[in-house]
């Protein structure tokens, strides 16, 4: 099963927190590779979205945020699009858009930011959010300070905290088509707990890259190897790199929430949605074709409506009634 690990140090202003993805990441890899019309990720790509998918667990369960955090990187390149959404319970689900070969030696650079135009964005969409309510959103570009291509996405991550946060963040992450994990190490803020949205004093920014007990551990995180996070379990991989400190170490305790592959598309959301698009569309497009068919990107699934049901949707005041072949797996 999948499982989030949190630990703190002793008498230090560090936390961090460890997840290991195994049954949820190997169902998003088994919907895609069972989709007739995508098809498997390549290989590049999959390494790419399970670190995405194991770094949005990390930051949600980082931040403790009651709704959807939402992590996007736009590429520029062949890999157009990656997306993970993580709600606050850890229901997750991630997708990927390509268009164009991908070689398998590619990396993040090749894949998405060949002329350093890609952008990696955070979403925060609060539960129960008001009709003017906006989410809170941050974007950073696939660039350090001096405008060379950041190699990992890892190093995204922790640039995007450094300037959002003016928190000193540590992250290492790893996929394959088993396993997508990740370790996060963050120093604490002084003014309490980091907040996505929240503002830092210049006491804050001053103590950036600073705290020694911070730089100590960091540089045993990041002495952990991919094959060693992809293949070891928890506890191990924590007593291999801090067993020298003290470490309290919150184990997932049975029957709480874990990290699960859950999608959130229905047909009532894949109706609204065409009738979004108004009645005259809705006709055009079974001009051509006998049925209006959505496919979800995340888990595959397809929905279909012939013109009877379409037209249903456009009845004032009445719910569309689902026929017995409106979804298909």
């Amino acid at each position: 099963m999948s499982e989030l690990h949190k630990f703190m140090f002793e008498g230090l202003p560090v936390r961090g927190l460890l997840v290991r993805l195994t049954d949820s990441w190997q169902d998003i890899l088994r919907r895609r590779a069972d989709n007739r019309e995508t098809g498997p990720y390549p290989e590049p790509v999959r390494r790419l979205l399970g670190e995405m998918t194991a770094a949005a667990v990390l930051m949600q369960a980082n931040i403790k945020f009651d709704g959807a955090l939402v992590l996007q990187l736009h590429g520029e390149g062949p890999l157009k699009l990656a997306v993970v959404e993580v709600q606050s319970d850890l229901r997750l689900r991630s997708t990927a858009k390509t268009v164009g070969e991908i070689l398998p030696n590619m990396r993040l650079e090749d894949m998405a930011n060949q002329h350093n135009l890609g952008r990696c964005a955070i979403t925060l969409d609060p539960a129960g959010r008001r009709p003017a309510q906006q989410p809170y959103q941050g974007v950073v570009s696939l660039y350090d300070d001096h405008k060379q291509p950041l190699k990992k996405f890892s190093d995204v991550l922790a640039h995007y905290m450094l300037q959002s946060e003016q928190l000193d963040t540590t992250l290492v992450l790893a996929a394959n088509d088993q396993v997508a994990a990740g370790l996060l190490i963050q120093r604490l803020p002084m003014g309490g707990i980091a907040n996505l949205s929240g503002t830092k004093t210049l006491a804050e920014e001053d103590a950036i890259g600073r705290n020694e007990d911070y730089n100590r551990i960091a540089i045993l995180a990041n002495s952990l190897t991919a094959g060693e996070l992809l293949q070891l379990a928890p506890d191990k991989v924590l007593h291999r790199l801090f067993w020298q400190e003290q470490l309290k170490h919150f184990a997932p305790e049975p029957g709480l929430d874990s990290p699960r592959f859950v999608c959130s598309c229905n047909r009532e959301r894949v109706s609204a949605m065409i009738r979004s698009l108004g009645r005259d569309e809705a006709d055009s497009i079974l001009a051509e074709r006998e049925l209006i068919e959505v496919g979800c990107d995340f888990c595959g699934q397809q929905y279909r409506y012939d013109a009877i049901d379409a037209a249903q949707l456009f009845v004032p005041g009445q719910p569309p009634v689902p026929p017995a072949s409106s979804a298909l797996q």
